[in-house]
């Protein structure tokens, strides 16, 4: 049975995307943190940048996280809300001036708590409390299970 070794392989290689995009983001947040500590080492609109890019590179890591999970059609739409609500936020971060900020924000803010508020109602109801670990298996199991026997 040379499949179930290939399909962790193909996971893992498929998680590697959003951790990667994941770590780079951190990277970015030490950059703005870095930037609220010594202003004078950046140029003028860094933070503008660091924190517009932050958020627009978590929301397509979180996007494609979701997607190798292969949801179901409505735990992807509830995932799009999600980062759209960053990018929203980001366009908000990297164009404060523009006209079009605050109803960006607005937006952004309205996406937030449509999302908690479908968590806190349940919907999608197929949501499978799934993270990363699960990508992860330790011993070739997910982390979720124990032992082979208690595979399907």
């Amino acid at each position: 049975m040379q499949t179930r070794p290939v399909a962790l392989a193909a996971r893992r290689r498929a998680a590697a995307v959003p951790v990667s995009l994941g770590v780079l983001t951190l990277g970015l947040v030490a950059l703005l943190l870095l930037w609220d500590a010594f202003p004078g080492l950046f140029p003028a609109r860094a933070h503008d940048v660091f924190g517009a890019l932050a958020l627009a590179l978590i929301a397509i890591a979180y996007l494609v996280f979701q997607w190798t999970r292969r949801p179901a059609g409505t735990e992807l739409v509830k995932a799009a809300v999600l980062a759209l609500a960053f990018l929203l936020w980001a366009g908000n971060q990297l164009w404060p001036e523009r006209r079009t900020a605050t109803l960006l924000n607005d937006l952004a803010i309205a996406l937030f708590v449509l999302d908690v508020f479908l968590v806190i109602v349940g919907w999608p109801r197929s949501v499978r409390r799934a993270s990363l670990a699960d990508a992860h298996p330790v011993d070739g199991y997910p982390s979720t299970v124990s032992s082979p026997e208690e595979l399907p």
